[in-house]
């Protein structure tokens, strides 16, 4: 569904660890032409507990999308996306895998993970925010998403 069909928000899981890519992230989703809310984490744990609805985040809504970085400390963005479409609760929420790895091994453990799609995250400022636009616009605008 798109917030379009239904006039409620998107709900975005943005799992990165690093602040420049999120802050650039969140600035261009929120200036994006779809109402988006966001919610950012730096690392798998925290994502997962979201996602389980776990102690604190018992009464947190399930994302729509979830951004995720590959590379993070602790529970790296592999392991997540495996616990995400491992569990028959969690796999219907797509996965846009957003990193700066260019590597081929990267890519083909992603997809053989179930990643729904895989990005890598430009250097330049203007093209990582033209990126995240082009996301916004093909998975908000373009994709049907589930129901949360």
């Amino acid at each position: 569904m798109s917030s379009t069909d239904f006039g409620r928000p998107i709900d975005i899981l943005l799992v990165e660890d690093s602040p420049t890519d999120a802050r650039l992230t969140v600035e261009a989703l929120r200036d994006g032409k779809v109402r988006n809310k966001i919610r950012h984490v730096e690392g798998g744990e925290e994502a997962m507990a979201i996602l389980r609805r776990e102690g604190k985040e018992a009464a947190s809504a399930r994302p729509d999308l979830i951004l995720l970085d590959l590379e993070m400390p602790g529970m790296d963005g592999r392991e997540v996306l495996q616990e995400i479409k491992g569990d028959p609760d969690l796999k219907r929420i797509p996965v846009v895998i957003m990193t700066s790895s260019r590597a081929q091994r990267d890519i083909l453990q992603a997809y053989n993970l179930h990643a729904n799609c895989y990005v890598t995250k430009p250097v330049d400022v203007e093209q990582f925010i033209g990126v995240v636009k082009k996301i916004e616009d093909f998975w908000f605008t373009v994709v049907k998403l589930p129901a949360a």
